[in-house]
This record gives structure tokens, C-alpha cells and sequence, in this order.
């Protein structure tokens, strides 16, 4: 199984004063590698990624080292059939970015910002607030993988709104189309069915020729001749 490096996303935020909002998103691409087969290390400014993908038959390993140091106890993970998505708690507090995410300036092939989550420096304040350190798990708590990832959504409660008719709002649908007989009930639809069309299409007169609807239509001369007086005898 051959090993290759796999693409990684990432933005940030940073604060002088508030801690939750001084941190790094990295997203490490990586389909389907089985929390068995994953192996995720890091440390104050060292991260190491080891999985293998049951679909892409590869074996994905990457070490990054950061621009600065991270706090591993404040920083939190989540584990889905596509990728490892993790926010990790910048040590520093600081108002200014990183320069970049890695201590080596050298620009990398495999490495990609998150347009999704970038802000600008001067517009983080205004962009809206992501919670996303609450909606994953933090590192002590699960290791790599856990229930993350579904950012608190109950899968069971939809299933029960499925279960007693779908979305709100829509009803039975099944009963509704019932109700309306075929489309026949819905106002402005009558003598829609094929076998009322038949039946109109029959009643119709077939068309003339051009000669015979002349013919037809032209009123007949009026007679010049005077009526005979008979003589009474």
C-alpha cells in the first residue's frame, strides 16, 4: 500500500484577550480511514497525522510543525468518513495572525486556506460567530474520532418527524393526494382524464372542403321573376 501526503485546509482567528477565539482551524483530508487505523499526535508545535483508507487503498501520513506553539488540552477534534477536522487553541494571545500556518516559509503543495471559514484580520470581529469549538470533541475527551462532527444535530429526532409525516407543515401526503381523486378535486382541473378528451375529440364536426363550404355558404340568387296574377274567372 503506497503512502501519500494528504491535501490539509486551515484558517484562524486570534484574539489579544479572549482565548476562545484565538485558534487555528485544520482540516486534514483523508476518506474513509477507520478510527482503528488513525493515529494522531500532537504536541505543543508538532502535529502527526497516520491513516489508511479502506477506499483509496493508500496510506495517508503527514508531520507538521506550526508557525507557534498550541495548547493540545484546548484543542478539539472530529472524526467523519471524509476527513479530521480539528480547532486547535493557539497558545499566545495575540491580536494578529499567524503569517502563516507552518515554521517553514516555504510554500507546500498540499497545503490549502479554507475559504469557508477565512476571514480577514480586520473583519473577524464582524464576521459571524462559529461555533465550532462546541460542536467537536476536545482531545482528552474521545481521542480521535468520538461522536463529532454532526455539530449537535439529532439524527433521531428527524427520524421520528419522518416517521409522523415528514418536514412540519407538510402533512400526509399520501393522504392528501387521496383526498384530491386523481387531481380531479383541485378547482379549474376538470375534464382533465384522457377519456373525457376522447369523447369531446368525437363530438367534434369533421371539416369541410374549401369547395363544398362555399357551396354551402353562398345564399341561393333571388328570383327576378315576377309572381303570375292568375284572372279570377
Amino acid at each position: 500500500m503506497s503512502t501519500v501526503v494528504p491535501e490539509v485546509t486551515w484558517a484562524q482567528r486570534s484574539s489579544s484577550s479572549d482565548p476562545e477565539k484565538n485558534y487555528v482551524y485544520l482540516t486534514i483530508v483523508a476518506a474513509d480511514v477507520p478510527e482503528s487505523d488513525l493515529k494522531l499526535d500532537i504536541k505543543d508545535q508538532l502535529l502527526s497525522f497516520k491513516g489508511a483508507s479502506t477506499s483509496k487503498k493508500v496510506t495517508y501520513a503527514i508531520d507538521l510543525e506550526f508557525y507557534a506553539e498550541i495548547d493540545p488540552k484546548e484543542s478539539k477534534i472530529s472524526h467523519s468518513g471524509r476527513d479530521i477536522s480539528l480547532v486547535l487553541r493557539k497558545k499566545e494571545l495575540k491580536e494578529e495572525f499567524w503569517p502563516r500556518l507552518l515554521k517553514d516559509s516555504k510554500k507546500v503543495h498540499f497545503l490549502k486556506t479554507d475559504f469557508d471559514k477565512w476571514v480577514d484580520e480586520d473583519e473577524q470581529d464582524e464576521a459571524p460567530e462559529e461555533d465550532y469549538m462546541n460542536q467537536m470533541n476536545p482531545m482528552g475527551a474521545g481521542g480521535a474520532g468520538g461522536d463529532g462532527g454532526f455539530g449537535g444535530i439529532d439524527f433521531s429526532k428527524l427520524g421520528a418527524a419522518q416517521g409522523a409525516g415528514g418536514l412540519p407543515g407538510m402533512g400526509d401526503m399520501s393522504s392528501m393526494m387521496g383526498g384530491m381523486g386523481g387531481m380531479g378535486g383541485m378547482p379549474g382541473m376538470e375534464g382533465m382524464e384522457g377519456d373525457d378528451s376522447d369523447e369531446e375529440d368525437d363530438d367534434m364536426p369533421e371539416l369541410e372542403n374549401d369547395e363544398d363550404s362555399k357551396d354551402k355558404a353562398a345564399p341561393a340568387p333571388a328570383s327576378t321573376d315576377k309572381p303570375k296574377i292568375e284572372e279570377v274567372a
